[in-house]
């Protein structure tokens, strides 16, 4: 039976430790929030008020994944580096940037210690159908450990060593830039049948396209599940976030001198989508008056 640690027991942690439970693991956890770690405990998983205790509990090389969000992985590795030894492999699988990775890599390389960078996609459903995982860092230590993807993995094969350290975090980077661009694509092709005048039931259409069209995806399974969670949508705000990962997308595409067109365009949609009271939307209207004498819309007195 293989042991593991994970800090950050949120719902991504919480399900990559439910699934290797129920895989045979002895799966430990640290969460500073109480209420984290006390769902942990009804699912089997041991918890632990202080990281030293759970660093302490290993019967043979630790072996640390981290789940956090990219901006709290520093303050992590130093909480646990000082119990650390060599030949610990320490796994961060959130969603860090792939040059903050081969840093961290190079950092523990120097205490003897392995650090794999993880892409994990799959969402809240990975738990039980398994994710998709994309693995950096010295191979020996994926080696080491490649039951652990096996076990975690879409149909034991939803894994793949993509190379040295920040390979995986690079690929998983990627990953959401084409996310963004395929879920821009989606809202647009839904919006346009919207304002189509047929008086379409989108749901329906979505179904459709499910069967087996060119465009059937499991994006295009959720679109359907959002229409049946969200009627016709009109209760939400139309405000889209962003997590980092399609901004760096963007960024390292300048950087290489890859144009990016779609992922680009979705990227700054999504900025589009936060602002109120645009002074750019003001502006254009002003120069459409300006030029054509075409109406303008005022605020009420």
């Amino acid at each position: 039976m293989g042991e593991i640690g994970i800090l950050g027991l949120g719902r991504m942690g919480l399900g990559i430790g439910r699934r290797l439970k129920r895989k045979g693991w002895r799966v430990m956890g640290y969460d500073p929030s109480e209420e984290a770690r006390k769902r942990a405990e009804e699912s089997g998983i041991e918890t632990f008020d202080e990281v030293e205790f759970l660093c302490g509990e290993f019967a043979e090389e630790r072996v640390i994944w981290i789940m956090v969000p990219h901006t709290a992985v520093d303050e992590v590795i130093d909480q646990i580096k000082p119990h650390l030894l060599e030949g610990d492999i320490v796994i961060d699988g959130g969603n860090s940037f792939f040059k903050d990775s081969v840093r961290r890599a190079e950092e523990l390389k120097r205490i003897g210690v392995y650090f794999l960078d993880v892409g994990v996609s799959g969402g809240v459903w990975g738990e039980e159908e398994g994710y998709c995982l994309m693995v950096g860092g010295e191979e020996v230590a994926f080696r080491k450990i490649e039951k652990l993807f096996k076990d975690l993995a879409y149909g034991g094969d939803g894994y793949a060593y993509l190379g040295r350290s920040g390979a995986g975090h690079f690929v998983k980077m990627v990953h959401n830039g084409i996310e963004y661009g395929m879920m821009q694509a989606i809202a647009e092709g839904f919006e346009l049948m919207k304002e189509s005048g047929f008086d379409l039931d989108l749901k329906e259409v979505a179904r459709l396209f499910r069967r087996g069209s060119v465009i059937r995806s499991w994006l295009m399974d959720l679109t359907e599940r959002a229409f049946e969670d969200f009627g016709d949508l009109e209760e939400l705000e139309p405000y889209v976030e962003d997590s980092g990962e399609g901004r760096w997308t963007v960024q390292t595409a300048v950087e290489l001198g890859v144009p990016l067109w779609v992922i680009g365009s979705s990227l700054f949609t999504r900025f589009r989508s936060r602002q109120e009271g645009s002074f750019r939307d003001r502006l254009l209207a002003a120069l459409r008056f300006e030029f054509g004498r075409h109406p303008v819309k005022r605020k009420d007195a």
